[in-house]
């Protein structure tokens, strides 16, 4: 191997990560639908001709990180025959992808002479991908057959570069709104195609042996960093469990566990998710995909070191699972509709957890779970647009950031599976959708205290104009909160209702579907995020700053932080001593 040249590997890094932002933006610009287009449930990434992840940029971690690698080589085992203008649609969860509502698109990249030398992959979720219900996401599915979701196992799409129709008839068919499907595809298509033409470029300038040259280079230094990054963990095995709502096909709450063991001589950590429930009879099913990236991605949040996210350093995170298992590898045809949350986040929770629990320093505190009715499927018939039926996935407030040794959670965090997710902009939603937003507003004391807090809930009402609204939402976090760590506080559940025409409210299941009629609203309260470290250790600075800007109330300051303070955040230093002296 060739020595290693720092500058051309930092400059090439930047250049192929440029690469992957041009399709993220390429996406972002052009999709139809608001789940993209608002807001952002989609990631982009370039792979190696070994079918090893280089790049995913501004990802989702939870759609990028094993998937990619596992989908390509499925593309490669059922098309050995690769060309220039090919395209490939691939959703299925049980050949590495996530769940069935993350439609992939997959485009080799080819030298002059016909050499595969890379993969551009563009995944994104759909708001309609076929399901039996007007949502993407049904948690009570059976199997897969009940959840009835369109699945195309690596089904070419495009060949030299042009529409192969067929998928596109068969699709329009079975598709609640088929033309923001197609626009989205056509989009997803149009970054892949960015990619692609981008790395000719890039190779036209340096040349191909230079790029295979950079990726084997990339990868091993992204080891190395990893390597570097573990050996400051403290050494230990440790067991963390945390336990998930009863739900639609699961009557009874559900144990959630993880092992984590980690070497820091070696430089590795083992994660063992084999003590899990077997698959169930619903839709709450991870993939192989999904349970191996819960395992790596604990393990990122949990360390103060930024590493690469590539191959390379996912290559020391050993992720342990079994067949058959719900968070691990399922058996068709079991259903995994909501693969990328509920079970997703309660397993990353664990390992985090089972982190902090090895020192100071390390891990972090439970985020709040997903899809609270304020991220709900809605659907209906736009009288605004002749009727025309619409489907989408709205984000208008999940607030659900776990605190960490270095940092109160984040208010933008959509629990701890994704990255560069947005908040919905209200203003775009009700351009796209016939409803209006009353309210969005932090709920004060919600959050998880301790020295770093997590993220509060938030308060969103939403009700339909001119024509009803159907909604489906199903909010793990109801009535098991999401959990601190250290001496840190739990964060609060999440509550929902319907606000009758009289302004009564109606207390509502954790998961649902009702329809609203004007004068209605949903009201949604999403689950807060867990705090770390006792609350007594927390400044008195950022005490008064949270009560200053209302998200802690005077009254808890006293009760929780013991803490005396006024509304205006002025701290009383000389009661403060004496009521942190007093007995609790």
């Amino acid at each position: 191997m060739r020595e290693r040249d720092g500058v051309q590997l930092a400059l090439l890094s930047s250049r192929i990560d440029g690469i992957v932002r041009k399709m993220t933006q390429t996406l972002f610009r052009t999709a139809r639908s608001g789940v993209i287009n608002t807001a952002r449930d989609f990631s982009c990434c370039v792979l190696s001709a070994r079918d090893e992840l280089l790049s995913a940029a501004e990802c989702l971690p939870i759609m990028a990180v094993c998937g990619p690698e596992l989908i390509v080589r499925y593309v490669r085992e059922v098309h050995p025959a690769l060309r220039r203008g090919d395209a490939f649609l691939h959703n299925s969860p049980y050949h590495g992808n996530s769940h069935a509502a993350d439609h992939c698109i997959i485009v080799p990249v080819f030298d002059a002479a016909g050499t595969h030398r890379f993969t551009v992959l563009v995944k994104a979720h759909v708001a309609d991908c076929g399901n039996s219900i007007p949502s993407s996401l049904m948690a009570a599915a059976r199997d897969v057959y009940h959840e009835g979701a369109l699945i195309f196992p690596a089904v070419q799409i495009q060949r030299d570069g042009r529409d192969l129709d067929d998928v596109l008839r068969m699709c329009r068919a079975r598709i609640r709104a088929p033309r923001l499907w197609e626009g989205d595809l056509h989009a997803m298509i149009g970054a892949a195609r960015i990619g692609e033409r981008e790395l000719e470029e890039l190779a036209s300038e340096v040349g191909w042996e230079e790029l295979d040259a950079f990726a084997e280079q990339w990868l091993d230094y992204s080891a190395e960093r990893m390597v570097s990054a573990i050996a400051r963990l403290p050494a230990g095995r440790r067991t963390a469990e945390t336990v998930h709502d009863a739900l639609p096909g699961v009557t009874e709450p559900l144990r959630i566990a993880a092992t984590v063991e980690v070497r820091p001589q070696e430089g590795i950590v083992t994660v063992d998710l084999r003590d899990n429930p077997d698959c169930l009879p619903c839709g709450m099913n991870l993939t192989e995909s999904t349970a191996r990236a819960c395992g790596m991605i604990g393990v990122l949040n949990a360390m103060k070191d930024i590493v690469p996210v590539n191959a390379g350093s996912l290559s020391r995170t050993r992720v342990l699972l079994r067949d058959g298992c719900a968070v691990g590898i399922p058996r068709h045809p079991a259903s995994c509709s909501l693969a990328t949350t509920h079970l997703t986040i309660r397993a990353i929770n664990v390992v985090q957890r089972a982190l902090a629990e090895l020192g100071e320093d390390v891990g972090m505190a439970e985020t709040g779970s997903d899809i609270p009715a304020s991220g709900a499927a809605i659907s209906g018939h736009d009288p605004r647009r002749g009727g025309e039926p619409y489907v989408g996935l709205v984000f208008l407030g999940i607030s659900a950031g776990a605190a960490s040794p270095w940092a109160d959670g984040w208010i933008g965090a959509e629990a701890n599976t994704a990255g560069m997710m947005y908040t919905d902009s209200v203003e775009v939603d009700e351009l796209h959708y016939p409803f209006r937003v009353w309210l969005q507003r932090i709920v004060p004391d919600s959050a998880g205290a301790g020295r770093r807090r997590g993220a509060p809930s938030l308060h969103v009402e939403y009700e339909p104009v001119g024509a009803p609204l159907t909604a489906i939402w199903m909010t793990d976090g109801t009535d098991h909160a999401a959990a601190g760590v250290r001496g840190g506080h739990p964060g609060a559940c999440a509550h929902q209702y319907r606000r009758t025409t009289l302004g009564e409210l109606e207390p509502l299941p954790g998961a649902g579907e009702i329809v609203l009629e004007p004068g209605q609203r949903l009201v949604s309260y999403s689950p807060a995020g867990g705090g770390y470290g006792p609350p007594g250790e927390r400044e008195l600075e950022r005490i008064a700053r949270d009560v200053r800007e209302g998200w802690v109330s005077p009254e808890a300051a006293r009760e929780v932080y013991r803490v005396v303070v006024d509304a205006a955040g002025n701290v009383n230093e000389v009661a403060t001593v004496d009521l942190r002296h007093s007995p609790s």
